[in-house]
């Protein structure tokens, strides 16, 4: 007899987050709770997974760290063999409020889209956390080259906070962009024709801790993931003028 499918997981990677991790969990649990969670503790270093193992956090701990897209594909593949029908990628550090979940989820539902992204650039809400100058010019300039590639405006192109349906899912957990995967994943997603929507939400400061990215990775970033996205372009190309010969 097939397991019955069930309906949305929330993915949540987390490297040395000790001082959110829980914060993270009771809130997810308080207000959403017809929905599972997964904390993909991705090697980290402090009292993360001491933290998830004596509150008994749903969690699964990957013995060295793989980066967020590494955690993530690992969510995905959960995600996959265990019949969920939407997957949604929050942050950790509590940036990301799970109030605004049932609007992420909504075009899923409706079947207005396959993939949708909680973004803080789109009309509807108040500014809330809007990083710093620096990184916002970088989003603009990732934003542009997109659209310049492929023709599809997508505002928010680093929110981490997004969702997926069945169709991408299954994607995903075969194959997701490492480092920083965001601006990439979508750019997979837009090549595979896939319906794209953005929501507007409000993003907070993170809550404790001290963010992995600065100049230095932000500058290797920018290079990085222009580079990605321009081959990723090129490749699909390839691949269907390959498949029309």
């Amino acid at each position: 007899m097939a397991e019955k499918k069930k309906s949305v997981l929330l993915l949540i990677a987390a490297y040395n987050e000790e001082e959110n991790i829980l914060q993270v969990a009771e809130e997810i649990t308080t207000r959403c709770p017809d929905a599972d969670y997964l904390i993909i503790n991705d090697g980290s270093t402090d009292g993360t997974e001491r933290i998830c193992r004596e509150h008994r956090l749903t969690h699964v701990r990957l013995p060295i760290n793989l980066g967020i897209g590494g955690a993530i594909q690992t969510g995905y593949r959960y995600a996959r063999d265990n019949g969920y029908e939407i997957a949604v990628q929050l942050d950790g550090d509590g940036q990301h409020d799970p109030a605004y979940l049932t609007r992420v989820l909504e075009p899923i539902l409706t079947g207005e889209a396959d993939y949708v992204i909680g973004s803080r650039f789109v009309s509807g809400e108040g500014a809330g956390f809007q990083s710093t100058g620096a990184r916002r010019f970088g989003i603009r300039f990732l934003s542009a080259l997109i659209h310049i590639l492929c023709g599809v405006r997508v505002r928010d192109v680093t929110s981490g906070f997004r969702a997926v349906n069945r169709r991408f899912i299954e994607t995903f957990a075969e194959n997701y962009p490492t480092d920083y995967p965001e601006p990439e994943a979508i750019m997979d997603a837009v090549m595979r024709r896939g319906r794209i929507r953005e929501v507007p939400v409000v993003m907070r400061e993170r809550a404790g801790g001290v963010s992995s990215i600065n100049l230095k990775r932000s500058v290797y970033y920018m290079i990085k993931v222009s580079l990605d996205i321009i081959v990723c372009r090129i490749s699909y190309g390839f691949r269907r003028e390959k498949r029309s010969t």
